[in-house]
């Protein structure tokens, strides 16, 4: 007979999910169909007594309708994490203050946290590409507006500009030398010299979009095209992008085999990378989406789907845990 677990996610209030587009979302309705037992909290539900974790939890329950939704089954009360078998890390970006300190107190949760709290504060989305030259575009950073002129020039003229903390597309700008807002833009983008910025290598190819691969175990398990709106520079899908059906190319697989060994090391189990034209990025550790725009375009259904393959992934995990 199966093992039943006890799992927590740490997530985004239940009313602003998306039942139609939240990967977190099928995550909890795939334990559910498997008999595990959900439960869910939120940044300002956790906290520390002595040296152990606490959270107010709830557990999760499923309520059909169209669209389905899910809610708290009962009313929240206080539990150790150490109780639970594995503390699922799903809260969307940003990355600020809340959310690092968040990562500090999953350090005392006595049980398994994936991903893991170090690896989340480690590994910048934008900047942790730069371990695998050879699959990345040029990137700089700066916060020099004279210099990141430097660099525009030494990238033929036009290049992206991005925040170090940006997500979801947000702040995402193309820098032209021929732009008479190219200072103004500068400025924006650097918030007048005082915030590192990402000057990258713009990608023809980007208008064709960029390929989300999801990877469970640093094993790639699905991939989607993300195709900008028309006149959109961004493909995000909060930014209007449009998923397209695509699947997996030799350099894809190389960049995964390059990228997966440094996510086990950092025991990041759920992770989108972005690859556009063959080319590495971002490395999305925190909530990375998709799974259900790859389930319909692919007609995912039962155990193939991607969130049943993330729980065979994470039930191997917690196998040798089991009693």
């Amino acid at each position: 007979m199966p093992t039943t677990h006890d799992v927590l996610f740490v997530m985004d209030p239940l009313e602003t999910f998306n039942p139609r587009a939240d990967s977190t979302f099928v995550m909890i309705t795939e334990a559910l169909r498997r008999g595990h037992r959900p439960w869910g909290t939120g940044l300002p539900w956790l906290g520390v007594r002595g040296h152990e974790a606490v959270a107010r939890v709830a557990p999760l329950a499923l309520v059909d309708g169209e669209p389905p939704r899910l809610v708290y089954a009962e009313a929240p009360r206080s539990r150790l994490l150490a109780e639970f078998a594995v503390v699922l890390m799903r809260k969307d970006p940003p990355v600020d203050q809340g959310y690092v300190a968040a990562t500090w107190i999953l350090d005392h949760a006595g049980t398994l946290v994936l991903n893991a709290p170090a690896g989340l504060r480690t590994l910048n989305e934008k900047l942790s590409i730069l371990r695998f030259g050879e699959f990345v575009p040029r990137t700089f950073i700066s916060r020099d507006t004279a210099e990141l002129r430097s660099i525009l020039d030494e990238l033929g003229g036009r290049m992206i500009v991005k925040p170090v903390y940006g997500f979801g597309g947000r702040e995402i700008l193309l820098a032209r030398a021929d732009d008479p807002n190219l200072g103004s833009l500068l400025e924006l983008a650097t918030a007048e010299g005082t915030r590192w910025t990402v000057a990258q290598e713009y990608l023809p190819s980007a208008s064709e979009g960029d390929k989300r691969i999801l990877l469970v175990d640093g094993e790639p398990i699905g991939a989607v095209l993300r195709v900008p709106a028309e006149g959109e520079l961004r493909n995000n899908f909060h930014a209007g992008g449009r998923p397209v059906q695509s699947d997996l190319t030799d350099r894809d697989r190389a960049i995964c085999s390059a990228v997966g060994p440094m996510l086990r090391e950092a025991d990041q189990f759920f992770v989108g990378i972005d690859v556009i034209g063959g080319h590495l990025t971002e490395i999305n550790v925190t909530s990375p989406t998709g799974m259900q725009e790859i389930n319909r375009l692919q007609q995912l259904s039962g155990d193939a789907t991607m969130q049943a393959r993330f729980w065979d992934g994470l039930e191997a995990r917690l196998r040798p845990a089991s009693r």
